[in-house]
């Protein structure tokens, strides 16, 4: 008697309002954004920072994140956009071969991160006027609440899949959805839920960190901390997926994902590195610079 061990995972596409539906990646994304934007609320409720500051916080870390995904993406992954649809890379549409709405797809996290790293450079020194690093500090620990829920976006999706796995094996899914990119439709590893459960325990370790611990007031160590741990799992979960699109950079076996993730891991020792000399006191915490 054959008896099935794996999962089928096969959910509708989002919730169906008469001709509109709202897709569950795009309900992931609004949570993501609304969760950051209450925690950070909190954070400046503890460190006793004007609520002023929050709002031009929450909009350009929403330009920086949209828009830097969707660069990083089509620059890392899908090139030939800039010449076949260009503008499909900037607007949530597609031209070619007819006009259609199909909003923001195609997010890459390094792109997001390299534009969040700029957009808060401008907050941090026009805006707030404090260190880079007291608000990446912070910033870090919604970041990996919100890449928690973008990877179960994923998931809904059947996007951004593991490769294929054994029949037996605990964790094997089968994704009637996935892209006909992949081939046959045979059980796979859920790579999009390991990493939103790793994501999901840094953001755990963080707050823990951030609110009972006096490492806040060491300016880039939880940021520092937050680089090294979050490419980490996205380092060695990427063993296990399918590749996105075409690998145009590849080093010793390791894929586009694993490649870009190695600066970032380095940039993280270095930032914790340099908190040591970058520490301010509790009085200090609450005021502008």
């Amino acid at each position: 008697m054959l008896t099935i061990l794996y999962t089928t995972w096969d959910p509708s596409t989002g919730i169906h309002l008469g001709p509109i539906t709202l897709h569950y990646y795009s309900l992931m994304f609004i949570l993501a954004f609304g969760l950051g934007y209450a925690i950070m609320s909190k954070i400046f409720k503890i460190d006793n920072v004007n609520q002023k500051y929050l709002e031009p916080l929450f909009t350009w870390t929403l330009v920086g994140t949209i828009l830097g995904a969707r660069l990083g993406h089509v620059i890392f992954y899908q090139p030939e956009l800039f010449k076949e649809d260009f503008w499909s890379v900037f607007l949530p549409i597609r031209t070619k071969p007819h006009l259609e709405f199909t909003g923001f797809s195609g997010l890459a996290s390094h792109g997001a991160t390299i534009a969040l790293i700029f957009t808060t450079l401008y907050y941090s020194y026009k805006i707030i006027k404090k260190n880079p690093f007291w608000v990446y500090d912070r910033i870090g620990i919604v970041v990996a609440l919100g890449g928690a829920f973008v990877r179960i976006g994923n998931f809904f999706n059947s996007e951004i899949i593991g490769k294929p796995a054994p029949e037996n094996s605990p964790f094997a899914v089968r994704f009637p959805q996935q892209s006909t990119e992949y081939g046959a439709i045979v059980p796979r590893y859920p790579t999009q839920l390991f990493e939103a459960g790793g994501y999901f325990l840094l953001f755990i370790l963080l707050w823990v960190l951030y609110r009972y611990t006096n490492k806040k007031y060491q300016q880039g160590w939880l940021f520092g901390l937050f680089f090294i741990i979050l490419w980490a799992v996205r380092f060695f979960v990427e063993f296990l997926k399918e590749p996105q699109g075409d690998e145009f950079i590849q080093f010793a076996g390791l894929n586009t994902g694993q490649v870009l993730s190695i600066p970032f891991m380095l940039a993280g020792f270095v930032i914790m590195w340099y908190s040591k000399n970058n520490k301010i006191t509790e009085e200090e915490n609450g005021k502008p610079e």
